[in-house]
């Protein structure tokens, strides 16, 4: 069984890097997660010199956010969660009965992160093409979630290929076609689906309304057989609590202290309370959401013998009278025979004498 097919909806809260550098804002960011009651406060690991290059433009959100003075690799500098910091952030997650997770960015933060027994390993949308490191998150034998934001049905496929090839082999493939073989066996696919779950998400920040498409949970997790979630980069709850009402059994959602601080992600998070409505919400929907089945619920049958009606006789037989639709009426009696049976009884004899208004 997958990780995240067991139990109630996997929430994330995003903590990212909006930290901003702040050694107490990260600390205040994981009890804030905690407080809110997600299952996992989640942060990103990287060394900025080895994510970009030193004249790698911002993104046009990026750029919206935190101007355009600077390019992408200063604006990282300021942003790296520095590994000093993740054993306290990690100890203090696990005092407060909350998981600790980040997402490496290059190798040697997953190095890192491979030292801290994490519970699973998050795989960013914008890693969804880089094989070599998709191998090698896959070989630390964790449980994996991949965002899918950007990306292809055929991207998707070859990123699902690379982590079923490092699910099961210790060297590193010698080629495209090698993992592609790998992948066409039914044991790679089943190792796929008991160590791997795909988040449908939008890489905008905010992602507008008509470019969710939350529809794509569906095709994802009919095509590809994994448990699916959603990555909500949104503003506000709505699409959130629409993911799980569709079958997402992940939520992650940025969030933030303070929507006014300066940085690329805050624009598109939610504050502390929100973060802890959602939580609230989701497991009210989950509920609602009930089992895949119709029929009664245990106070109902009360209600249907109170509200539904049950055959009478409207006027009065003699014993032996052929019964005519004429002689049948319906009314609320608490019970008695279904006006389902009304055509097999005309025509029939009536066995004893009736009265106007006698049940049937």
């Amino acid at each position: 069984m997958n990780y995240f097919e067991r139990g109630r909806v996997y929430i994330i809260a995003e903590a990212g890097v909006n930290h901003n550098g702040d050694y107490e804002t990260a600390m205040a960011l994981v009890e804030a997660a905690a407080e809110a009651g997600a299952d996992a406060v989640k942060f990103q690991t990287f060394n900025a010199r080895m994510l970009a290059a030193a004249n790698a433009p911002k993104a046009a959100y990026q750029a919206r956010n935190t101007g355009e003075q600077d390019n992408q690799l200063e604006m990282l500098l300021q942003l790296e969660l520095p590994q000093t910091w993740h054993g306290p952030l990690q100890a203090r997650a696990s005092e407060l009965g909350i998981a600790f997770l980040s997402t490496a960015f290059d190798s040697k933060s997953l190095e890192f992160l491979n030292t801290l027994d994490l519970p699973l390993y998050k795989i960013a949308s914008g890693e969804i093409t880089n094989g070599p490191m998709l191998w090698k998150v896959a070989r630390a034998g964790r449980p994996m979630i991949l965002s899918t934001g950007m990306a292809t049905l055929g991207e998707i496929d070859q990123a699902l290929a690379v982590l079923a090839h490092g699910l099961e082999f210790a060297d590193a493939p010698d080629s495209l076609e090698q993992v592609l073989s790998n992948w066409a066996r039914d044991e790679a696919r089943q190792q796929v689906a008991e160590n791997v779950a795909l988040l449908h998400c939008t890489s905008q920040y905010p992602a507008r309304l008509e470019e969710v498409n939350l529809r794509a949970l569906n095709l994802l997790a009919d095509t590809f057989g994994v448990p699916v979630g959603y990555s909500d980069h949104t503003e506000g709850l709505l699409v959130s609590l629409a993911a799980v009402a569709r079958g997402a059994r992940i939520i992650e959602k940025h969030f933030t202290l303070n929507r006014s601080m300066p940085g690329p992600d805050h624009a598109a998070s939610l504050e502390p309370g929100e973060l802890k409505a959602m939580v609230a919400q989701i497991r009210q929907v989950e509920l609602a959401l009930g089992e895949r089945r119709k029929t009664p619920q245990a106070s109902e049958w009360d209600t249907r013998r109170a509200a539904r009606q049950s055959l009478t006789f409207v006027r009065d037989l003699a014993k032996g009278q052929t019964i005519t639709a004429e002689d049948l009426g319906t009314a609320r009696q608490g019970g008695g025979t279904s006006p389902m049976l009304a055509w097999d009884l005309i025509g029939t004899l009536a066995g004893h004498e009736c009265k106007a208004g006698d049940p049937v």
